[in-house]
């Protein structure tokens, strides 16, 4: 197991549509990438109607996992990519990470992820 108290997670809440450039603008901002999943929206204003049918809008949310020193930059890259000063456009919100398992493109050369060895 590897514990990386230095990680954030950057929870993307977007249109549907609105995934790819948001995943680009992180990447160029010095993410390594990101997970992207459909949700609907359920809040008061997200409900809209046609022919009386209710249709509640599609969603995604972008998961991007980043060292905390890149969060800042990788943030407002997003912020822009999205138009998320705007009302309506989506958010976009931070969560500290105490553990990772499973990355392990992201470790240095130098650490190296524990390699399992056959008993002897």
């Amino acid at each position: 197991m590897n514990n990386e108290s230095d990680n954030e997670l950057i929870v993307t809440i977007v249109k549907r549509g609105w995934s790819e450039p948001v995943i680009a603008a992180a990447r160029r901002a010095g993410a390594e990438g990101g997970t992207i999943l459909l949700g609907r929206g359920t809040g008061i204003h997200e409900v809209k109607t046609l022919l009386g049918i209710a249709i509640e809008p599609e969603k995604e949310i972008i998961l991007t996992v980043v060292a905390a020193s890149r969060t800042d930059a990788v943030l407002a890259a997003i912020v822009a990519a999205a138009e998320l000063d705007r009302p309506g456009m989506g958010l976009a919100f931070v969560i500290p990470v105490r553990q990772v398992v499973g990355r392990v493109h992201m470790f240095r050369k130098d650490e190296g992820p524990e390699v399992p060895r056959a008993p002897v």
